[in-house]
């Protein structure tokens, strides 16, 4: 569902997209030792895993479209472990860099009520908490794509056109969204001030709560 989503976004015109497969990789969960934070690493530093190369990858990208099978009404452990070892990118926030990135989400569920909304919120929460925009479909897909593959796997998710269409409106809707962004960022007559697309009233308030969240 993600590559119908990715494919959906390459026919934007300048998009362009990878596909990142989490399905074999070693990603060992974070234990919030917060050395990434301590040393200001783009990594993580007690774990060298299948991790450490898609650092680069996520801090160039301009738009991310992340898809989980329903796992007890929840994300794979293995995406959560993913979006866990985020932190050490995380204290970009504060430089305005993950302001303009746009996420977008999608869930398949064996069930047509299965878990997708609240899967879909987990992954949702995470663009959320640094500072991304969330980009959805509106009527079409409310909050992302929801895919029905009646227990069948890749064979069902593909029968569900309704669901397939979602997952494309959500491409589509990322792609858009993040060329405007990088598009207007590139072409405003002033600078944003740092702060601002922070959310805070100038750098002496941003500078200040930095601090603060160091030191709590």
């Amino acid at each position: 569902m993600v590559q119908e989503a990715l494919l959906a976004a390459s026919e934007i015109p300048e998009v362009e997209t990878e596909f990142i497969d989490l399905r074999g990789k070693n990603i060992h969960y974070c234990i919030h030792c917060n050395r990434c934070i301590k040393e200001r690493t783009d990594y993580c530093p007690p774990f060298k895993d299948d991790m450490y190369p898609l650092y680069e990858k996520l801090f160039l990208a301009d738009g991310f479209i992340f898809g989980s099978p329903v796992y007890q009404m929840s994300p794979t452990a293995l995406l959560q472990a993913f979006m866990n070892r985020f932190r050490p990118l995380g204290r970009y926030i504060s430089k305005g860099h993950w302001a303009s990135r746009v996420g977008g989400a999608i869930a398949v569920g064996g069930t047509r009520h299965g878990g997708q909304e609240t899967t879909l919120e987990s992954i949702n929460n995470f663009f959320l908490c640094n500072g991304m925009v969330v980009v959805s479909g509106g009527i079409f897909a409310y909050n992302g794509g929801s895919v029905w593959s009646n227990d069948k796997k890749q064979e069902g998710a593909k029968e569900d056109e309704i669901g397939l269409n979602t997952a494309r409106v959500i491409g589509r809707r990322v792609a858009v969204t993040a060329k405007l962004l990088k598009a207007g960022l590139a072409n405003l007559a002033s600078c944003i001030e740092t702060a601002h697309l922070a959310g805070f009233k100038d750098q002496v308030e941003l500078e200040a709560r930095v601090i603060k969240f160091r030191h709590r």
